[in-house]
Parts: C-alpha cells; structure tokens; sequence
C-alpha cells in the first residue's frame, strides 16, 4: 500500500498506538455522526478512494464503513486539526452512522452539566 503523502505524513501527532482521532460530520448539516480511529493506511484510503475508512482496534484490521452494513460514507472533505492529532471527515452519509441503527452515534441525549454562559450575555 502507498504511504500518505510526506509532508501530511510528518505533520501527524499519532497517539502511543499510531493512531490520529477521526470525528465524523454529515458535510450538508454539520451534525457529528461519529468518531472513530485512523492509522496512516486509514487515512491515506480515505483520501484516495472517496470512502471512509478507519482502523479497527478490537478487530486490529482496517474497516471501509458500509462494507457489511450498507451504511456508506462517501468523503466530501477532510481536514487536520491545527495539533495533527485530530481529522474532521466530512461525509454524505448512507443510512444510519451508529452501529445501534441510530442516525450518529450521539442520538442518547445530552448529559447533564452546567451551562456555562460568556460575560455579558444573556440566558436563551
């Protein structure tokens, strides 16, 4: 398999596993659908095959989302974050994104924390 691109290949920060954080968005609407795992074969299929891939830890394989499931996602864009540990994949998502059918993995609700509010604004 090809190696990423050299200069994106040393701007990556990879966690002890050689890992980088991916956090999903539907491209159209913003929504997070979900957040997985990327090593540099990940990554660098996501970026040449227009299909979301991400790296397996319990299966310690790579993974093509929608394979068995049906449930593509087709890259729209993706971007590092400014630290080189995190990618953003944009996606037009087919179906649902969560493994429990949900349309994203963060359909459970909110958990209940304070809000915080800026000084000098007004509650909504």
């Amino acid at each position: 398999m090809p190696d990423l691109e050299p200069t994106l290949a040393a701007r990556l920060r990879r966690n002890d596993d050689g890992l980088i954080a991916a956090v999903v968005q539907q491209h159209d609407t913003g929504q997070v659908l979900m957040m997985a795992w990327m090593n540099d074969a990940a990554l660098h299929e996501t970026l040449t095959t227009g299909r979301a891939t991400y790296w397996s830890r319990s299966r310690q394989e790579l993974w093509v989302k929608g394979e068995t499931s049906g449930h593509r996602q087709w890259v729209r864009e993706v971007r590092l974050d400014c630290d080189g540990d995190t990618v953003l994949v944009k996606v037009e998502q087919e179906g649902p994104a969560c493994h429990t059918g949900s349309h994203t993995c963060f359909d459970d609700g909110p958990i209940e924390a304070v809000v915080g509010r800026a000084p000098g604004t007004t509650a909504r």
